[in-house]
């Protein structure tokens, strides 16, 4: 598996490092889309959000946010995971950074010949999926086919996290047509591998979390297909 294992993390914040803003799609609200899968800018939760005086985004944007407060957010069972990727975010830019380390997304891109294939699974059970073509889904249902799929998936990615390394610097641009990349959102950092198509599928540590994320993927376009 082609990837890079860094122990230093530096002194800046988990997601600070990956904001660069990429434009794999022609349509705006399809990048905007694409860039808030990594919950790695909080700037695009503040200023796509019209509920930011509630419970949990009066915490995340309070400027002296209480270590006990994003914790409860972290810990509440209701909490949707990028937005605990964003809490343990500002834990870290705080310099509060929590010991716990938890994998809370998935995802998968494929550089195909029209452009970029994207699936986003979460640990909450939501995904979302990006043709290359610029058409979505988004899953917010949960159903026990796509439960067991997610499970699978994040069962086959922390095989994968427990042997590598957080990535240290800005996100990449989006994988090249023929390339494929498996990005792990976890706790304390991003973690990816890329390679080949062909060869990254093959390798015996990445091929079974690409497979896993491939049968999701192919769920969701089957459900979103049979629901029109």
């Amino acid at each position: 598996m082609n990837v890079t294992k860094h122990n230093n993390k530096a002194d800046m914040g988990i997601f600070d490092i990956f904001k660069t803003q990429t434009k794999p799609y022609k349509d705006p609200s399809t990048n905007l889309v694409y860039e808030l899968l990594f919950g790695d800018n909080p700037d695009l939760y503040r200023n796509n959000n019209q509920q930011a005086d509630i419970y949990p985004w009066d915490i995340l944007y309070a400027e002296t946010a209480n270590k006990a407060d994003l914790e409860k957010i972290i810990a509440d069972i209701i909490t949707p995971s990028r937005v605990k990727i964003l809490a343990y975010n500002k834990l870290t830019n705080n310099g509060q950074a929590s010991n716990k380390k938890e994998l809370l997304g998935v995802i998968l891109e494929i550089g195909l010949d029209g452009g970029l294939d994207v699936l986003a699974s979460f640990r909450d059970g939501t995904a979302r999926y990006i043709n290359q073509t610029g058409k979505m889904i988004i899953w917010e249902t949960s159903d026990t086919a796509s439960n067991e799929l997610t499970n699978r998936l994040f069962n086959d990615s922390l095989a994968i996290v427990n042997q590598i390394g957080p990535w240290d610097k800005p996100r990449l641009l989006p994988p090249k047509k023929n390339m494929v990349r498996i990005t792990f959102l976890v706790s304390d950092g991003l973690y990816f591998g890329e390679g080949p198509i062909d060869v990254l599928f093959a390798d015996p540590m990445a091929g079974p979390a690409l497979s896993s994320a491939a049968e999701l993927m192919k769920y969701l376009i089957e459900k979103a297909s049979a629901d029109q």
